[in-house]
């Protein structure tokens, strides 16, 4: 009665908008899974796993315009909310910082001459980035602290560690120069 695929795990620590923009929908996904395993709707919400049996992964969703795409919430990711969801009653809240960006790995930093970071590509009007002076074209290159890289997870594995309401330092690279900067990270709403 039931079904089973084989796919590949193609991607690790993707970011990806999930929804439908004309229903009004969209939300986005950091350190998702892909894989090329056929998620189909009615069968979204199921589980992926390993070669083993193993849970690594919820399938919640489909790339639109490409052929078997999929994206998966790691197990380690729901199992930390569930957790604080019986302990708390409400769900973890996201830090919010308002920026579209694109990781640059030390290889296209060597090629372009930038420095690694992430490639901002939109500011979100009203967001802690717009605050904090954040621009289009800036790169990201520290923050609090931690240098971005895309093997330590980039931007959204740091900010992930954060919580709403934490004041944060922020080093970008904009024609040739350092600029620290520094905002409050605000509570992700969709």
């Amino acid at each position: 009665r039931h079904t089973v695929t084989t796919g590949v795990i193609s991607g690790l620590g993707r970011g990806i908008e999930a929804g439908n923009p004309l229903e009004g929908f969209v939300e986005r996904l950091d350190d998702v899974i892909q894989t090329d395993a056929a998620i189909n709707p009615g069968n979204s919400g199921g589980p992926l796993l390993n070669s083993a049996g193993q849970v690594i992964g919820v399938n919640v969703a489909v790339a639109s315009g490409a052929e078997n795409i999929g994206f998966a919430i790691p197990i380690n990711i729901l199992n930390k909310s569930l957790n604080e969801f019986k302990s708390t009653g409400s769900f973890p809240s996201k830090p919010f910082l308002g920026v579209q960006y694109q990781m640059i790995d030390k290889q296209a930093a060597v090629l372009n001459s930038v420095p690694e970071g992430a490639y901002v590509t939109d500011v979100v009007t009203g967001s802690p980035a717009e605050s904090a002076g954040i621009q289009i074209d800036d790169i990201i290159v520290k923050f609090d602290g931690e240098e971005l890289k895309t093997d330590n997870g980039g931007l959204a594995e740091v900010i992930s560690k954060k919580k709403p309401g934490d004041r944060v330092e922020i080093e970008v690279w904009r024609n040739g120069e350092t600029i620290k900067l520094s905002t409050t990270l605000s509570e992700f709403s969709e």
